[in-house]
């Protein structure tokens, strides 16, 4: 039973990490087949970049046999096509170039998702779930989606400003560095207006809630990260949407240059365009992490994306 259980955290632990492993893989394989054919040992290189295109190309059938599942189709199919024409005619340098390539994509695409996640779930780990509200009875803590507008809530030393609002009577001292970025705490007196999401460096304070919780600033800034985050990059839009032509553009011309010569040189334009597609692949996973970090509505949502963060970061810190 516990070797089960080992065995069962060890395949979890490697799907989570195909990409990170995989990229380690064929860089070894690719530097030490390098190594060995300065060497002089042709065979024992030649065997090592057939063991790195071996991985790359199941790694590429699987990604591929993927993206057919949730009916996408990319240019990952040009990559499977090169590789398996690399290794069938014997360019296995060229097939673990390529593997490297593919797994270096992915593993910046993994990377940049798994930052997008975290920063989401710190923002949703710091939101508040309770304020305290002034009531006949006196002062009663409630879940934060019971605060309406016109509710007297007092904000304590040290917690979040739970909604947006005004302050009333004694002046507020607020850090307000998550949302603005200014490191020094400012001072907000009666009948200024505070944002939720924000930091009470002073003593307690009266606030007359604005909007609801889920209208306030902070409750915005995260829905516009997860709104981010499950979106796509106009970039990255665009390039599937021509996978499919680039694909068949590339297979004619492969089609072509084997009618022409032979195999070899199809399998040449498929190693080409493959190389061409790919960094595609590695950039538009950057792109994806700005997308998602950044989401595109312009000036002002550039900025409050770039306070969330600064709000993830500085709760971490």
């Amino acid at each position: 039973m516990g070797l089960l259980v080992s065995l069962h955290r060890c395949a979890s632990w490697l799907l989570r990490n195909a990409a990170a492993a995989l990229l380690a893989v064929t860089v070894s394989g690719l530097a030490t087949g390098g190594g060995l054919a300065l060497a002089g040992a042709h065979g024992a290189s030649a065997a090592a970049w057939m063991a790195t295109s071996v991985c790359g190309l199941g790694y590429a059938f699987f990604t591929v046999a993927d993206s057919l599942r949730r009916r996408r189709a990319g240019v990952d199919l040009i990559a499977l096509l090169a590789l398996a024409g690399a290794v069938a005619v014997g360019e296995l340098l060229a097939g673990a170039v390529i593997s490297v390539m593919l797994a270096s994509g992915r593993a910046l695409e993994h990377w940049a998702e798994g930052r997008a996640r975290r920063d989401l779930s710190g923002l949703l780990a710091r939101a508040p779930r309770t304020a305290r509200r002034y009531s006949t009875a006196g002062l009663e803590v409630i879940p934060l989606r019971d605060v309406g507008p016109g509710d007297r809530l007092m904000v304590a030393h040290g917690d979040l400003v739970p909604v947006d609002g005004i302050v009333e009577g004694s002046p507020a001292v607020l850090d307000e560095s998550a949302l603005t970025g200014e490191p020094v705490p400012v001072e907000r007196p009666a009948g200024d207006s505070v944002r939720s999401g924000v930091l009470n460096n002073g003593a307690p304070f009266d606030l007359v809630a604005t909007e609801r919780a889920d209208r306030s600033t902070y409750a915005g800034i995260v829905r516009m990260v997860a709104d981010a985050e499950r979106s796509q990059a106009p970039f990255v839009r665009l390039a599937d949407r021509y996978a499919l032509w680039f694909l068949g553009v590339t297979l004619a011309v492969a089609g072509v240059a084997w009618a022409a010569a032979d195999a070899t040189r199809a399998v040449a334009v498929l190693v080409v365009d493959s190389v061409s597609a790919n960094p595609g692949g590695a950039c538009g996973a950057g792109i994806r992490h700005v997308g998602r970090g950044a989401p595109r509505r312009g000036g002002q949502g550039r900025r409050r994306a770039g306070a969330a963060r600064a709000v993830h970061h500085r709760a971490a810190g």
